[in-house]
């Protein structure tokens, strides 16, 4: 990474700092209709992405476009409502800037969330699942290029990107809560055509329990950084083939409106749980 990128990741970090002051505990990557979770924070400074310098836009249907730090069960938690993606048009280090610039801000916890296609058949719509890992089949990585070793080693061990800590955390927020949880592993494509039944057949065969166009870049950076992860989907539709339907981006957005109470309440309880 050159000195100039770094220091695009240090101004953006200085300019949220300025605002909210010390690190925040957690920050939590919203994903598709997931947003509404940053709206519930307590003693909130909202930051809309487009007045924080060299920060990305997402122009997706579903993503708000702002950060929001606040509180939640005594923690601080930096909520950042929408997301960019590599089907945008955006290089990795573009899709990746947020996730860097919470570490450089000294954020110690990253939790990833997404609007996932259910390739496990025992998975049903409006089911969520706790990532246990990712297969990147995005044919790109985004430690791509010269290595910066301010912000991790060349070849960082990815050997439990999802933090079994946060995982185990999880499971017992949504039990508390009487929340049914799943677990599985995330395939990660570039999309933005969703996937064909054949495609679906081989994720399946590899081990793939949910598919989306997110997530694993971002994971990838924050464990580079030596952030702790972890990771959530929200199954918003079956994968292309598991019904007899096409698959609409509608579908997607009603399935995390409908889901949404349970979504918070668990992101809570981990929460308190930190």
């Amino acid at each position: 990474m050159s000195g100039t990128e770094l220091d695009r990741l240090d101004e953006a970090a200085a300019a949220i700092a300025a605002r909210c002051g010390a690190p925040p505990d957690v920050a939590i990557v919203l994903g598709s209709g997931l947003g509404d979770f940053a709206d519930g924070l307590a003693n909130a400074v909202t930051m809309p992405y487009d007045t924080l310098p060299h920060w990305p836009q997402s122009r997706v249907v579903g993503h708000a476009g702002k950060l929001v730090v606040g509180s939640v069960a005594g923690k601080r938690v930096a909520a950042l409502s929408g997301r960019v993606h590599v089907y945008e048009g955006h290089p990795m280090a573009t899709v990746v800037f947020a996730v860097r610039v919470m570490a450089r801000l000294g954020v110690p916890r990253l939790i990833l969330t997404n609007a996932a296609g259910g390739i496990n058949t025992d998975f049903g719509q409006g089911a969520l699942m706790i990532m246990d890992d990712h297969i990147n089949l995005m044919g790109s990585n985004p430690l791509i290029g010269p290595n910066d070793d301010r912000l991790g080693p060349r070849f960082p061990d990815m050997s439990e990107v999802y933090s079994r800590r946060l995982r185990g955390l999880a499971a017992a927020a949504a039990g508390a809560a009487g929340i049914a949880v799943r677990h599985g592993v995330y395939v990660a494509v570039h999309g933005p055509s969703y996937e064909t039944p054949a495609e679906i057949r081989a994720f399946r065969a590899i081990g793939a329990d949910a598919v989306g166009m997110s997530t694993a870049p971002e994971a990838i950076a924050a464990r580079h950084m030596g952030v702790e992860v972890l990771g959530i989907s929200c199954i918003t539709n079956m994968a292309a083939g598991v019904l007899d339907q096409p698959l609409v981006h509608d579908e997607v957005m009603e399935t995390a409106r409908r889901v949404k109470g349970s979504f918070i309440a668990l992101l809570e309880g981990v929460i308190e749980r930190l």
